[in-house]
């Protein structure tokens, strides 16, 4: 049996460890979902929403409590981790005042007279594979919506965040979910595309790297098991020369240092009008320098560590690698200390296409900002990556920033704002960056089987 550690990566200090699941304990934390579905799905979609509001108040209510673990454990300032467990709460409410109306019956009238419905109906045990960048909130927004839909849920966690995999299954068990409803696997990768062929799991959503989203999405597909995946994403920040520099300037520092640039939708690629590129970038790297450095848990921090020692290296090795290639360093740069997660911002310029800062996902807080001559040369650049998650667009021409939004190739795009999740508001990805959608009603539908019923 296999140990899973939790490590404060700001101080490199062992937290806990925990004993992985053993084969019998992890078969019967399956057929107690299965066992827990045919019950839940009965239950009336009122009574689910009272449970996922007792969710929603779990989270309210011990909001530093879950926060300070999310800090402990992946570094995130306390202030975002507040705000994450806020979020959390935000989502289960949405769900449950509108899981109702998003599944009502669907009535069709057929040319010839006849009729018909389309019903949605729950399909069974969801294995999620969650990421540990936000540890809580990318767990919230595939429960509240696949709980509400009649489902259970099995969460397969990162392994550096298990303390936060048994406090979310501790936050439905403190809403009074019925057991089984919502379970934590403390199981490694390997184990959980094994169990994707258990025929107890009906479908499989993943957040996370190319690597391990083409692992889940393959050993789903030998099922022929419905799989759902948020990946990677190297978004395109782009500043035409109609745009309000100022504004634009201070929110692209905020888009690229949320949760310390360990975000898929997090700004990475700044494309600028040349024209106002100067002005850019001289007051997106004021205020990148004014950020605080701290411990996470205090609340002046702006930013501490990165998650793990690993990925701060592997970070220094693509500006490297970049730097090599021709990149310049304009800020930051600097290689971290050995066997540790902090790591200096860093802002990159004059970068060439044939560097890991052009077509790579950069995940931390490493900027690359890139010099265009018109709108047109931004778009291109802007689609020219294997990735199309989300594109943040800046213009004061809002008519014609519409129209620009149409020819970025992206799950969404955000004009004169930055990029963020929303529950009102489908999520997802195109090419590299995954399929299907969550959140809004798009994401409560995910995994509901769609029936038709003929009105003969």
């Amino acid at each position: 049996m296999t140990k899973i550690s939790s490590i404060n990566p700001f101080t490199g200090k062992l937290l806990n460890q925990f004993d992985s699941l053993s084969s019998s304990e992890l078969e019967g934390k399956l057929e107690q979902s299965a066992q827990a579905f045919q019950l839940w799905k009965n239950f009336s979609m009122e009574e689910r929403g009272q449970f996922m509001r007792k969710a929603a108040k779990v989270l309210k209510e011990e909001k530093e409590y879950f926060a300070k673990i999310i800090s402990l454990e992946m570094g995130k300032v306390i202030k975002e981790s507040i705000a994450e467990v806020e979020k959390c709460a935000w989502v289960c409410d949405y769900y449950a005042e509108n899981a109702t109306g998003f599944l009502e019956a669907e009535p069709i009238h057929l040319p010839d007279g006849s009729k018909a419905k389309i019903i949605h109906q729950p399909i069974g045990a969801v294995l999620a594979v969650m990421p540990w960048n936000f540890p809580f909130w990318q767990v919230f927004r595939f429960a509240a919506p696949t709980l509400m839909a009649g489902n259970t849920g099995l969460l397969k966690h990162a392994s550096n965040v298990p303390q936060c995999s048994l406090a979310i299954e501790e936050v439905f068990i403190k809403a009074g979910f019925p057991k089984g409803v919502f379970l934590s696997l403390l199981i490694d990768s390997k184990t959980t595309t094994e169990i994707i062929s258990d025929s107890r799991i009906k479908a499989v959503t993943l957040t996370g790297s190319e690597k391990a989203g083409a692992a889940v999405a393959s050993a789903a597909g030998q099922e022929i098991k419905k799989s759902l995946l948020e990946l990677g994403g190297s978004d395109p920040f782009i500043i035409l020369d109609d745009a309000d520099v100022k504004k634009a300037s201070e929110t692209a520092a905020k888009a690229r240092m949320i949760n310390f640039g360990q975000s898929c939708i997090a700004a990475k690629r700044f494309i600028v009008v040349e024209s106002v590129y100067d002005q850019f970038l001289e007051l997106f790297t004021e205020k990148i320098k004014s950020m605080k450095f701290g411990d996470p848990l205090e609340k002046k921090s702006d930013f501490g560590s990165m998650a793990r020692p690993d990925l701060a290296q592997e970070l220094y090795e693509q500006v490297q690698k970049s730097v090599a290639a021709g990149a310049r360093i304009h800020l930051g740069g600097n290689k971290p200390e050995k066997d540790s997660a902090r790591f200096d911002p860093t802002i990159l310029t004059e970068i060439p296409k044939d560097s890991p800062a052009y077509s790579e996902e950069l995940f931390g807080p490493v900027a690359s900002v890139f010099k265009v001559k018109n709108t047109e040369e931004a778009i291109k650049l802007a689609n020219d990556s294997a990735f199309g998650l989300g594109a943040s667009l800046w213009s004061e021409e809002l008519e014609k920033a519409e129209k620009i939004a149409e020819s970025i190739e992206s799950g969404a795009v955000f004009i004169n704002s930055l990029v963020a999740s929303n529950p009102h508001l489908p999520f997802g990805g195109i090419k590299k960056s995954g399929y299907g959608r969550e959140l809004s009603r798009y994401g409560i539908l995910e995994f509901v089987n769609s029936k038709t019923v003929y009105l003969g």
